[in-house]
């Protein structure tokens, strides 16, 4: 009987490594979650996800592609037969071009043809390897296209519409010149360096060391009638600037210092702009009183028709109130048109002054929804176009003659997933017609006539169609591609699963989805992956069927990888954006939520293995949840955070997390929060992100050495705030693998093939 135990014993003991090495990751596992990282299967092994559609200048009908396994095939419709053709004999062009292009080389089934035009008698301009072509579509033909010389343009002048005067700076003031005697006029007197006139900000300015000069900038507004000027005064006195230091160049041996001007929330000392005016005839400029504000919420201005007369818009510092004016430089006066106000903020504020009916039309939320508005100017009354439960995400295209807008919206359909958007159009009064009635997501795109307008309609679920339709009534008149995956389907592929939960009012739907590895084994169980971004200007879920492929590389090496959008996300009423006002640090509750909501539906979860990652506000989301949700998350990668909203430039946190400055920025900050960490976290940054500057990260890191927490940094010194070539493969790699190791716990594999 000993014998016999032992025996056992020793076999089982024989197993346990045999075991293990099964469940090890090959070169094999990686090399499929490359095949699905999008260079490799965009229009390669998956074709016409999304199809772009060109429209011809001369308005005789539009040129795509349709991508298959044997290459690409230029298509066109015909406005006048609407049907749809090969734009061309492909061989007989790749014949033709083999001729004249220098290295030849042209295959028929891979032209890479730009910039394609059709012209008198029906022929065909294109250009290829940088040069223009003509073909005739009857010989085949193919000549050197003569390209008219283009005068120069100078960036640092602006020609008035009637081309009699020339704008243009000197010694920082504003100058004009006349075309036809090259007389100088000089209008404006004050002008210095830093007090510029007829300049603006660049928000990527950058300057080498403290006191580099700043990159030149000019920009003047001419009215339709060419007698007056709109431009700016940029005041760079005592604005604040941000730093870097370069250490990716080779040649040099100590680091080199950028700076650059930019703000942070309830910082005084910012580049501030001031809107100013100039009459032409008289060569003065004229005073308003509109405000000289911040680079973050500076004064539009857009002339109207009506000589003198301009229409000017900006926030209020804090984005609760919203401004359009009238300026009559006439009577030099500034009246109030439209005043938007918020208790939390105005997001996406946006208006369209359609002087050929006498309205300014624009978007508000002030009923709870998105909805669109108008302004009579002649009555000052404002008046609800729509109504009702759903958001109106933008207008496309307004037919000023008719008085219709077209609009997408989504969520008005209550059957529908409420991210999903058609397309409508309505009359001033209000007539509402649905022009898509496909219950799918749709994507569009009008010609500039508005007859006409594409169509990419789908959902995670269902495979993108493409097609032509009438501006009027929204009819198909050409079906012009479909999406095909079959080879990704042979592959194990499937779409991602669509969930359903009630977030954490107790009442409201919240949505997600999840990608499975294609190997998929409903006895085993998987770690599971939040791919976050709570950045409450946009939504997670995946709307489009090409969205469906964007998480499966990492769910190839055996994870479960989750996106759910929250309450707080946009996209959905003012009350549900509003509930991370302030509150950006409770964002992540309703994905614990949904995360605990999927190990009960699904035993093949693992929620005792749950990692994170996320990249600028995801980032940042991704370091609070390992701080502020230790509990669920466990590991995390975290790149290019703004880990304190008072480390980030102005607008966005002052934005979301209110103006002024108080105890919220404090509560949510990750570095106050550094003892917190008890699992894996990865801090990665590029050392040259002059958008989400690296400081925020370096102090967290800095504050888990203090705090004794153990973690692990990454610096990327050439990279900016999105990571390129190399560096965005070693990113991807390192980010893998820091999954692999440490909720996997698996032997990471660094070496592999990115094709």
């Amino acid at each position: 009987m000993k014998a016999f135990y032992y025996k056992l014993v020793l076999a089982f003991l024989v197993v346990i490594p045999i075991q293990l090495s099964a469940q090890e990751l090959t070169k094999e596992d990686y090399q499929r979650a490359v095949s699905f990282m999008f260079n490799n299967y965009n229009n390669k092994t998956a074709f016409n996800l999304n199809t772009r559609v060109n429209w011809f200048d001369n308005d005789s009908g539009i040129w795509f592609i349709d991508y298959n396994k044997e290459g690409k095939t230029y298509k066109t419709v015909s406005f006048k037969n609407r049907r749809v053709q090969d734009l061309f004999d492909h061989e007989k062009l790749a014949a033709a071009l083999n001729k004249i292009v220098e290295g030849g080389g042209v295959e028929a089934n891979n032209l890479s043809l730009t910039n394609i035009e059709r012209i008198k008698g029906g022929n065909l301009t294109f250009r290829i390897n940088q040069k223009a072509y003509v073909l005739n579509l009857k010989t085949y033909t193919v000549v050197s296209k003569r390209e008219e010389k283009k005068e120069e343009s100078n960036l640092f002048e602006s020609k008035s519409p009637d081309g009699k005067w020339i704008a243009f700076t000197k010694d920082y003031n504003l100058y004009i010149r006349s075309t036809e005697s090259g007389e100088e006029h000089q209008l404006s007197f004050e002008g210095k360096k830093n007090y510029e006139y007829a300049s603006w900000y660049g928000w990527y300015d950058k300057m080498e060391g403290e006191n580099g000069e700043r990159p030149r900038h000019f920009g003047v507004s001419w009215s339709e009638d060419s007698k007056w000027i709109a431009t700016n005064i940029c005041d760079l006195r005592g604005a604040d600037k941000m730093y870097l230091l370069d250490w990716s160049i080779d040649s040099l041996y100590k680091p080199k210092l950028l700076s650059y001007y930019r703000g942070s929330p309830a910082d005084k000392n910012m580049v501030r702009m001031q809107p100013v005016f100039f009459n032409v005839d008289d060569k003065k400029e004229i005073k308003t009183d509109l405000p000289k504000n911040t680079h973050i919420n500076s004064v539009a201005v857009q002339w109207t028709k009506t000589p003198g007369v301009a229409i000017a818009n900006y926030a209020e510092r804090g984005f609760q109130k919203e401004l359009v004016l009238k300026v009559d430089l006439n009577t030099n006066t500034t009246s109030p048109l439209i005043t938007e106000t918020s208790k939390t903020n105005i997001d996406n504020f946006n208006y369209w002054n359609i002087e050929a009916l006498g309205k300014i039309l624009f978007l508000s939320e002030r009923s709870g929804w998105r909805q669109l508005y108008s302004f009579d100017m002649k009555s000052s009354k404002t008046t609800a176009i729509t109504n009702g439960e759903y958001v109106i995400n933008d207008v496309e295209y307004i037919d000023e003659k008719k008085g219709i807008i077209y609009f997408l919206a989504s969520g008005k359909d209550k059957s529908m997933n409420p991210y999903h958007q058609q397309l409508y159009k309505t009359t001033l009064d209000g007539k509402v017609t649905l022009l898509t009635p496909e219950k799918l997501h749709h994507v569009v795109s009008f010609s500039d006539d508005g007859k006409y307008f594409s169509d990419n309609y789908s959902s995670i679920e269902t495979p993108t169609k493409t097609a032509l339709r009438t501006g009027s009534t929204g009819k198909i008149l050409a079906n012009l591609t479909t999406a095909d995956v079959s080879e990704m389907t042979k592959k194990g592929w499937k779409t991602p699963q669509v969930f359903e939960l009630t977030g954490k009012d107790g009442k409201t739907p919240i949505f997600g989805a999840i990608w499975k590895p294609t190997n998929f084994d409903p006895s085993k169980k998987y770690p599971i992956i939040d791919h976050t971004y709570t950045g409450p200007h946009t939504q997670m879920f995946p709307k489009t069927f090409d969205r469906g492929f964007m998480n499966q590389s990492l769910a190839e090496l055996g994870f479960i990888v989750m996106m759910v959008d929250g309450l707080g996300t946009s996209g959905r009423s003012k009350e549900f954006h509003n509930h991370s006002y302030k509150n950006m640090g409770d964002n992540l509750r309703d994905h614990v939520l949904a995360i605990n909501y999927l190990g009960k539906q699904f035993n093949w979860i693992d929620t005792n293995k749950v990692g994170i990652f996320g990249h600028s506000a995801g980032g940042f989301d991704t370091g609070h949840a390992m701080l502020a949700f230790p509990e669920t998350y466990k590991v995390g990668v975290a790149s290019s955070a703004d880990h304190d909203f008072r480390m980030e430039k102005a607008w966005w946190p002052e934005m979301y997390m209110g103006w002024p400055v108080d105890e919220s920025y404090h509560e949510v900050s990750n570095i106050t929060m550094a003892g917190n960490l008890k699992g894996k976290l990865l801090l990665v940054h590029g050392g040259l992100d002059d958008n989400v500057n690296p400081s925020a990260t370096f102090k967290l890191a800095e504050a888990l050495v203090n705090a004794d927490k153990q973690f692990d940094l990454l610096v990327l010194p050439s990279q900016r705030h999105g990571y390129q070539g190399k560096h965005r493969s070693y990113f991807t790699k390192k980010r893998w693998n820091y999954f692999v190791e440490h909720l996997g716990e698996k032997t990471p594999i660094w070496d592999f093939n990115w094709k």
